[in-house]
């Protein structure tokens, strides 16, 4: 049962355009892992820029489970 978590920088996407993301996104990870589409989740959250660095960057810089580091350091 994967679940897909998107923090991103606040911006305006309509219901629409969030489904549209998410079913994208489903349609990978369905090919990927021989999923249903009934067994998956995703959560979209807006992360202001001021607080990217303490509530995305440094909880996943260290993490084991990072499989692709960003570009950027913080």
């Amino acid at each position: 049962m994967p679940h897909i978590d998107v923090k991103y920088f606040p911006r305006e996407l309509s219901h629409e355009e969030k489904e549209a993301i998410a079913d994208e996104l489903c349609a990978v990870i369905q090919k990927h892992f021989q999923s249903k589409e009934t067994s998956l989740s995703v959560t979209m959250a807006e992360v202001a820029k001021d607080n990217w660095k303490s509530s995305v960057y440094d909880q996943i810089i260290d993490s084991p489970d990072l499989i692709k580091k960003p570009g950027y350091q913080m």
